[in-house]
């Protein structure tokens, strides 16, 4: 059988095990620190996969539109849409972004009068939404 044998003196006869492994040792630790630093310092991780909390801290049910399900309401929560007011600005581009990006399940779905619900909603004009929502499939 083979023996591996590691020579860890130096030429002088000095012990060289030991320098190195604190070496090693200290490079681990700057690296961890490092790390830290710039995590903290880019807001890299965790909160970049944290829901954007709405501004104006209005959370209306977004499920009143027509069209929009409590699956779409989860997405456009995602995306920072929370109140009726946010869903009114948005343009139907980035409605549809937004429905592109969930996969093929949500293909069917079209946004185009969302936004002008949630306007009438935002407005508090709830008999004419509900006459034109009356009218309306699927939202179209």
């Amino acid at each position: 059988m083979l023996k591996l044998a590691i020579n860890t003196t130096a030429c002088d006869g000095s012990d060289v095990f030991w320098p190195w492994l604190m070496w090693l040792l200290g490079a681990f630790l700057l690296g961890l620190l490092l790390g830290w630093l710039l995590k903290q310092l880019f807001g890299c991780g965790e909160s970049e996969a944290a829901p954007i909390v709405a501004l104006d801290a209005v959370k209306d049910d977004l499920t009143k539109v027509e069209g929009i399900g409590p699956k779409i309401k989860g997405l456009l929560n995602n995306d920072g849409i929370w109140s009726f007011n946010q869903l009114s600005l948005s343009p139907s581009s980035r409605l549809q972004r937004i429905l592109d990006d969930a996969g093929p399940a949500y293909t069917v779905h079209n946004p185009r009068t969302w936004s002008a619900q949630a306007r009438l909603a935002d407005e508090g004009h709830w008999e004419d939404l509900k006459i034109w929502q009356d009218h309306l499939k699927g939202g179209l």
